[in-house]
């Protein structure tokens, strides 16, 4: 379908409708204070929340089928006269529930498992429609668990046609009155103007929003009910893009940065410092770097590195550039084990080129932290490696151009651009191990730049760390392998959910089983404990001591998951792995096998559900981190994988990242081209865009209007 032509009178629609969305839902027509209080609990609380709760499903009542003429195997939707309806309770906790549907062709039953509550909604002699898979059973039609609709209720508004919408409903609200009340929301406020410009919807074929409104709701066929959710699907993104478009151009483009030196002497020397060879994937990303260095706007990019595959050595060389430049850089981790690996792992080769570096955390001594300071803004130190000791108020740099934040995601958008501004229009890379699906990536981390690294240096490949599904009555053979490896000369993790136990759980806890395994199994050999709530002089001397190869096992909590690196470690257990996701245990996995010698990742789990048994089988078939971030998206979701919501943006309703990748994508690039052409959404036909950028920027607002 194209876009709809605008009716003349249509387009004169008073701004006042839009202002209705934002109304108490209390002002539709038949929502009273009761209906109010129940639809709130379905997070329905304004006239657009309710234009927004769209159908999760439709019922084609034009194109039913009669019982008799349904192939077995087919997904079908069924209209007859309920003539049974029955509660079965065959064994403890279990309700069968069955509703035995006829038309003039024969009979199909409902079958549904633990839910009596719809013997409660239907009654014989209800003529209602059935949706679901046509099997044979016990020598009867059934559908297992269908979607049953009662067609003779109270009436719904005429227009409905032959396309019933289903809408998600709440206790208070049926799915009738669901129903009746999102028409009642179109007849006050579905008329109101379209945010998304005539030409941007022409060029992709899509309807106006009234039309797309109205059409989602109360489609004519269930094509025009696609090409509507394609529509607003679409929306979705743009607004959310649109918000990060204008944020990496306010960041880039209208604020002069440092061009910085990028093929000076302390580059080459590091590049001939450095004890191995780049990989294609380091190369192409050391490229995207230095290019958006050596421009004279400010670097916006995030490198996404799976496990193992050398973002350090990447970070490394744009520090040499900058050193190179006559400026400074900043390097943040989350924790104070990771910023001193990095100040371990990168300094030595920082010394080599002589460029001047320190470290900086909340366990730097007093007088060392005054030196520091001072050498930081009189600009003897060139890199300053650090935890969030970097961004306190009394921390002054003479010249940061560069910001590197590690494992940024564990930071706030308000902390990385703290590090950010204390320099004037620093570069800023942030870099994450932990795989992130592009979709995600594009959705969070809109206003970034991507670079992806996906290879493994040298011959640590995907075979190179072997993971195995224990069970837990091979625990003793699983010991073997620990004990093995210590045999000849290697290390091992044991990694548990908790750190001590607690009534409410069965895990193993750490403490507890370090000092089972220290007295009961592994009496000869030398057992350490790691765990979060250990003060930082004990982790770093319980890491030192495993660095140095003090210890033979490690029992430690999930604070070894980011960037810990001892290359003698090749065996991991984990404990109560299906208590882990997909991205945490792919973590974990990385902390082994990051020498030469191969790895084993050994898992317990005793998952309950199948998503949880899908997780396990997943991180057992694959060492691919994006793949596994993939296929997390898939068990778990965009909503529990976006996790904390940025300020102002918008929910996603009805898009989805895991099957709209593609709008997902256009929506990046109409909304990038739209704000380079229209930096402050000054023309008119962008008019009703600003007001939706100012909304969602917030305090950021007075920028899009080019205050």
């Amino acid at each position: 379908m194209s876009a709809q032509t605008e009716n003349p009178a249509a387009t004169s629609v008073e701004p006042a409708v839009r202002e209705l969305w934002s109304q108490p839902v209390t002002v539709v027509r038949l929502v009273d204070s009761r209906r109010a209080d129940a639809l709130g609990k379905a997070g329905v609380h304004t006239v657009e929340d309710l234009l927004r709760h769209y159908p999760f499903r439709y019922l084609d009542l034009a194109t039913a089928g009669s019982i008799r003429d349904v192939p077995l195997g087919d997904d079908a939707t069924v209209v007859g006269v309920v003539r049974d309806v029955r509660v079965k309770r065959p064994r403890q906790r279990l309700t069968i529930t069955e509703v035995a549907v006829a038309d003039e062709t024969g009979v199909v039953v409902g079958v549904w498992f633990n839910q009596p509550y719809v013997a409660q909604r239907i009654k014989v002699d209800d003529r209602v429609a059935m949706a679901g898979r046509l099997e044979m059973d016990f020598g009867l039609k059934q559908m297992k668990t269908p979607f049953l609709e009662r067609l003779d209720a109270e009436d719904g508004p005429s227009q409905l046609g032959r396309i019933l919408p289903v809408h998600r409903a709440t206790e208070g609200v049926s799915v009738n009155w669901m129903r009746r009340l999102a028409h009642e929301a179109l007849t006050l406020a579905g008329d109101a103007p379209d945010p998304l410009p005539a030409a941007l919807r022409a060029s992709h074929e899509m309807p106006s929003l009234r039309h797309a409104l109205r059409a989602i709701h109360f489609p004519e066929t269930l094509e025009e009910a696609a090409i509507a959710r394609r529509r607003l699907a679409y929306e979705e993104f743009f607004t959310l893009q649109l918000a990060m478009a204008i944020r990496r151009h306010r960041a880039v483009a209208d604020t002069p940065g440092h061009a910085h030196a990028i093929d000076g002497p302390k580059v080459k020397a590091l590049s001939a410092a450095l004890p191995f060879t780049l990989t294609a994937d380091q190369r192409a990303a050391q490229e995207d770097v230095f290019s958006d260095m050596a421009e004279s706007r400010p670097m916006n990019r995030m490198l996404l590195g799976d496990v193992g595959t050398g973002k350090t050595a990447v970070a490394a060389c744009a520090l040499a550039a900058a050193a190179d430049s006559g400026t400074q850089a900043a390097m943040m981790a989350p924790t104070e084990v990771l910023a001193a690996q990095y100040a371990g792992k990168v300094g030595p080769l920082l010394d080599a080129i002589g460029v001047t570096w320190i470290l900086l955390t909340g366990a730097t001594p007093a007088a060392e932290r005054r030196a520091a300071l001072a050498s930081l803004a009189d600009g003897a130190t060139s890199v300053a490696f650090g935890t969030h000791a970097l961004i306190q108020d009394d921390v002054e740099y003479k010249h940061l151009t560069l910001a590197i934040v590690d494992e940024q995601h564990r930071f706030g958008v308000q902390q990385r651009l703290a590090l950010r501004h204390k320099g004037e229009s620093a570069d800023l890379l942030v870099m994450t191990a932990t795989p992130i699906p592009r979709s995600l990536a594009l959705t969070r981390y809109g206003d970034l730049d991507t670079t992806y690294l996906r290879e493994r240096p040298g011959d640590r490949g995907p075979g190179h760390v072997r993971t195995r599904l224990v069970n837990t009555s091979h625990r003793a053979a699983a010991y073997d392998v620990v004990r093995s490896a210590v045999r000849a000369g290697r290390q091992a993790y044991v990694v548990c959910a908790l750190v001590e136990e607690s009534d409410a759980a069965e895990a193993r806890a750490a403490t507890r089983e370090a000092e089972r395994l220290r007295t009961q199994i592994f009496p000869d050999l030398r057992v350490g404990l790691l765990t979060g709530r250990m003060k930082t002089a004990e982790k770093t001397s319980v890491m030192d001591a495993f660095r140095s190869g003090e210890l033979d096992i490690l029992v430690s909590t999930t604070v070894i998951e980011v960037g810990v690196d001892v290359q003698n470690a090749t065996v991991m257990i984990v404990e109560d792995a299906e208590r882990f996701g997909l991205a945490q245990l792919h973590q974990l996995r990385g902390r082994i096998g990051r020498g030469e010698h191969p790895g084993e990742f050994l898992v317990f789990a005793d998952p309950r559900s199948d998503e949880g048994r899908q997780r396990m089988k997943a991180i057992a078939s694959t060492n691919d981190g994006f793949a596994l971030a993939e296929e997390d998206l898939k068990l778990r979701g965009e909503g529990e994988l976006l996790g904390e919501r940025q300020s102002g943006m918008p929910r996603l309703r009805l898009a989805s990242l895991v099957g709209d990748a593609h709008l997902l994508a256009q929506a990046r690039e109409d909304a990038r081209a739209l704000i380079e052409n229209d930096p402050h959404l000054e023309r008119p036909e962008h008019a009703l865009l600003a007001r939706e950028a100012e909304t969602l920027l917030g305090d950021d607002a007075t920028w899009v209007r080019g205050g």
